[in-house]
C-alpha cells in the first residue's frame, strides 16, 4: 500500500495578497506554483491598467480571462486533432487504393 504522506506535500500559496494552505501531490507542485504565478501576474496587470480597488473584481476579471484562454486552447486542440484525424484517414485511403491497384 503506497504511503500517502510521502506522496503529498503541504504548501502555502499567496494569490492576490491572500495566503492559502494546500495539500497537493508532490508531482503537482511545479504546475501549482506556475498557475499561482500566472494568476498573480494577471492580477497585477489588471490593477495596473484599470483603477480597480476591489480584489474580488480583479480576480473575477482574471478568472474570465484565464478561462477564455483555456477555452480557446481547448478548441484549437480539438481543431488540430480533427485535422490530424482527417490527414490520417486520407493517408489510409491512399494506402488502401495503392494496395488494391498493386
Amino acid at each position: 500500500m503506497p504511503n500517502l504522506v510521502s506522496e503529498t506535500l503541504k504548501i502555502k500559496v499567496t494569490i492576490a495578497g491572500r495566503t492559502y494552505p494546500l495539500t497537493i501531490k508532490r508531482e503537482e507542485e511545479e504546475q501549482i506554483r506556475s498557475a499561482v504565478k500566472t494568476i498573480n501576474d494577471a492580477v497585477a496587470r489588471f490593477e495596473e491598467r484599470y483603477a480597480v480597488q476591489d480584489k474580488q473584481d480583479v480576480l473575477s476579471m482574471c478568472a474570465l480571462q484565464l478561462a477564455s484562454r483555456a477555452e480557446l486552447a481547448t478548441q484549437q486542440s480539438h481543431d488540430v486533432q480533427s485535422q490530424a484525424g482527417k490527414a490520417l484517414a486520407d493517408v489510409e485511403a491512399a494506402l488502401d487504393a495503392a494496395l488494391q491497384d498493386g
